[in-house]
């Protein structure tokens, strides 16, 4: 169990422990233990499929449970699925038994609000819309527990990483991230449940999971494709890497700190990710330059300084044939202007210069400054945002600066590559670039 430290060890084994606890009712609890049966068979294809499927957890089975059965019994739907679910990281024993019980005490929680809400009544009746107050209570609950345990997990375990939700984090923020597909989840439980107390019987209710199981496949086949863009993204980076090793994992970090300024900015979920994939590939167009030039020892003269300079239209050439990069292919092509217009290809001005490629210049300088590189060390983290701020205006956007500056004191800087995991060559002298910190 060496992935496991030996607190949050005991906290699995309580939780678990207290999940047991919550089944000790069940012999005494008139339990119709065929439905039990079919949904726990139902709830644990359902699991199976979605881990093959990679589209999160099967959740609508369970909820029908608790809004069928007794606390106990809903509590006994969740163990098959999740003791038998595949687990790709070890150790498999302890992560299986933290995932039945923490589902286990969600449904057994969501059951007992449903119940003590009148819900069964409402269900057996089919009492609309006074149904959905205890359905949604009961959703309120399941999503609460979830929550608070895995919440006692992160932190027992600060290595885990954090939960981002624009403008929220922590506790609260998984808890509304959560909530809205949970609810959607709670509906077709309820629909199930509906059915299945009517005349047409548990046949019926088991027709509301063809449409989600069809919504399923198609966010799979999304969720395909999206994992086919990451890897283009990684192929080229990393061969950008490989020909400029001495900025090993500066794209990496450059693609966080843009989703920060991002994030702060307020950008929805696709704007923050365009401008992750704008900052990693913002220096793809290395590719194009020879790499005698890139690794040279001493300065540059003249002309080979205006040959690295091609490097953004290299790389707007690399990607401009990507079509889901969007408007991240304008940051590759101008992420070297500067607002004053003294940058390169073409000296833009102010808010000629596209809103990424603002953003991907502030992560490219705060990055090129707070890495130690070959030819000198790295500068503290404050110090590279008061070069930022002093450079606002001139050089960069005091917009992207602000949201920055003001993202990093809050929160600090954990960038998931640091640069103290590069190993960069003897130090040699380097002209740097004609931006603040720079790199070529």
């Amino acid at each position: 169990m060496e992935a496991i430290p030996g607190r949050a060890r005991t906290y699995v084994v309580c939780v678990a422990l207290l999940a047991v606890a919550c089944l000790l009712p069940l012999p005494a609890t008139p339990t119709p233990w065929w439905a039990v049966a079919l949904l726990a068979g139902l709830c644990a294809a359902g699991e199976r499929t979605a881990r093959r499927w990679s589209v999160g957890t099967f959740h609508p089975v369970l909820l029908a449970g608790a809004f069928l059965l007794p606390p106990p019994a809903a509590a006994l739907v969740a163990l098959p699925g999740a003791l038998l679910s595949r687990v790709d990281r070890r150790p498999v024993l302890p992560r299986r038994i933290w995932r039945a019980a923490r589902l286990s005490l969600a449904a057994g929680a969501a059951a007992r609000v449903h119940g003590e809400l009148g819900g069964p009544d409402a269900v057996l009746t089919a009492d609309f819309p006074y149904a959905l107050v205890p359905a949604g209570a009961a959703v309120v609950a399941f999503c609460l527990v979830l929550t608070v345990l895995d919440g006692g997990v992160r932190a027992l375990v600060p290595a885990l990483p954090p939960v981002d939700v624009p403008g929220r984090g922590g506790r609260h923020g998984l808890f509304l991230r959560s909530l809205g597909p949970l609810g959607v989840h709670g509906l077709a439980g309820l629909m199930m449940a509906v059915l299945w107390r009517s005349p047409y019987g548990p046949f019926a209710a088991l027709l509301v999971l063809l449409p989600m199981c069809v919504s399923w496949w198609m966010f799979a086949q999304y969720h395909r494709e999206r994992a086919a863009h990451q890897e283009t993204i990684r192929a080229l980076v990393q061969a950008v890497d490989i020909k400029d090793g001495y900025t090993r994992g500066h794209s990496e970090r450059v693609g966080q700190a843009s989703m920060t300024i991002a994030r702060e900015l307020g950008m929805d979920d696709r704007g923050v990710e365009l401008l992750r994939f704008a900052g990693i590939l913002h220096d793809v167009g290395k590719l194009g330059v020879p790499t005698r030039l890139l690794r040279k020892d001493g300065p540059l003269t003249p002309e080979e300084r205006r040959v690295i300079e091609l490097h953004p239209e290299y790389g707007h050439e690399i990607v401009r044939g990507i079509s889901f990069l969007g408007e991240a292919r304008a940051a590759v092509l101008h992420h070297h202007e500067r607002i004053d217009g003294s940058g390169y290809p073409y000296g833009l001005v102010g808010h000629q210069i596209p809103e990424p490629a603002r953003v991907v210049a502030v992560a490219d300088a705060f990055d090129a400054m707070t890495s130690t590189r070959s030819y000198r060390r790295a500068r503290p983290v404050e110090a590279a945002l008061a070069e930022l701020e002093r450079c606002a205006g001139a050089q960069f956007d005091p917009r992207m600066v602000t949201a920055l500056c003001r993202a990093l004191r809050r929160d600090g800087w954990h960038p998931a590559v640091t640069a103290d995991e590069q190993h960069p060559p003897p130090p040699r002298p380097r002209t740097g670039d004609r931006t603040t910190g720079a790199h070529r």
